[in-house]
């Protein structure tokens, strides 16, 4: 695939996902047609999850009919050329009128990630990256934090009902006595997001989907963070954990998730 490519696929899946913002926003307005259900315990399903991921694979089947599309409520296989989707990352806040919630769009090439755009419609914040292109917010370069000092640290641990309570609390007390401030805001895009951006040093989850992290790990390590190699062994259809952090803080949180230290990647 040639960089011009590339370049389209970018640029569509910016204007797509603020297409998929304005009508995220819609529902989100009009509280009436949310139809809040429940696929599980504290995972949450409303009308706008399906009507925006469905626009997304219109959109494209239009632009890009080769493509093969994997999102979180339909589904989908790999692909050489493979999009995948998060119609609504943070969905138990979109459905209590919490506005930290977004819309997540990453493209792989080959299993490699290449594009990420991630918008913020409440907020009006769109992340995006292209791979050796770097990272910005709304136009504008960012970078982690480039945080050192552990004591000093804020991070966002995410949680999964997919692993046991007691795996959330040992790695939350692993944090706690570091020195370090958790924190969770229940969208783990924007948790990767935020650490790119140095608004907090990392973002760990020792279980999360692909369609979760696909725009977040391009949009991460362009802006300096350190990440694990997700997509390894079934990362694409199973999940896998994600560490993104500060370069000094990774080995350190890496150990505390057991993960090893061989799985982590530079920054870009």
């Amino acid at each position: 695939m040639t960089d011009s490519e590339i370049a389209r696929r970018h640029l569509a899946a910016i204007g797509v996902a603020r297409e998929l913002g304005a009508l995220a926003l819609d529902y989100y307005s009009n509280r009436e047609k949310l139809a809040v259900s429940m696929k599980g315990a504290q995972d949450f399903l409303t009308a706008a999850d399906g009507a925006v991921e469905q626009r997304f694979r219109e959109r494209i089947a239009e632009a890009f009919p080769g493509d093969g599309v994997m999102g979180e409520e339909a589904g989908g296989e790999n692909a050489e050329n493979l999009w995948i989707i998060d119609p609504i990352d943070g969905t138990s806040n979109f459905a209590r009128d919490n506005p930290h919630w977004c819309v997540s769009i990453g493209f792989l090439r080959k299993g490699i990630p290449e594009i990420g755009v991630i918008f913020m419609p409440v907020m009006e914040e769109l992340y995006e990256a292209v791979r050796g292109g770097g990272a910005r917010r709304n136009g504008k370069a960012i970078r982690t934090s480039g945080e050192k000092d552990m004591g000093r640290a804020t991070i966002e641990v995410g949680w999964s009902a997919r692993l046991p309570y007691a795996s959330y609390i040992d790695l939350l007390h692993k944090v706690f006595s570091s020195g370090a401030q958790p924190k969770r805001s229940a969208s783990g895009a924007l948790g990767m997001c935020y650490a790119a951006d140095g608004r907090t040093d990392a973002y760990l989850e020792l279980h999360i989907n692909s369609w979760d992290v696909a725009a977040g790990v391009v949009i991460a390590r362009e802006a300096g963070a350190v990440i694990n190699d997700f997509f390894a062994g079934d990362g694409l259809t199973k999940g896998n954990p994600i560490l993104v952090a500060t370069p000094d803080l990774a080995e350190t949180l890496a150990d505390a998730m057991a993960l090893s230290r061989s799985s982590l990647l530079k920054p870009a």
